[in-house]
């Protein structure tokens, strides 16, 4: 590895790295996520709205992961990532005899996983009541 930082120690150096190839990986993760791909810079707005929306994402991501790191969980963005892409929010559509249509909404149970990070996040462990829709 090379580098221009000479007045760094080793130690530094390697956190550096460490920290800018965690946020390349969170940064192409999200950009992933909320479908900022592929980016077109070729509009002043887009590039404003591109920045705008990744750094706001990053910092969600950043304090995520500082609260957990505070409380022993020091997962990368991925792994915490797989973890809660497991819980959904389902929704069921009845017809009922009347013409009417029933909507059911509610949340799948949590996993062990789920109630590890709900808990030291202090997230409810079933997101969302159980919606009932009638048209």
């Amino acid at each position: 590895m090379r580098t221009t930082l000479v007045e760094q120690d080793n130690a530094a150096l390697w956190r550096t790295y460490t920290m800018l190839t965690e946020l390349e990986s969170v940064f192409r993760s999200l950009k992933t996520d909320l479908g900022l791909r592929p980016v077109f810079h070729r509009i002043d707005r887009r590039v404003e709205g591109h920045l705008f929306i990744s750094v706001l994402a990053y910092h969600f991501v950043h304090m995520l992961r500082s609260q957990l790191k505070a409380q022993g969980v020091s997962d990368s963005w991925n792994t915490l990532r797989q973890t809660l892409s497991t819980q959904r929010r389902v929704t069921v559509t009845m017809q009922r005899r009347d013409g009417r249509t029933v909507h059911v909404r509610k949340a799948t149970r949590p996993q062990p996983g789920h109630q590890t990070l709900g808990s030291i996040l202090k997230l409810d462990p079933n997101p969302g009541r159980t919606h009932r829709v009638l048209v």
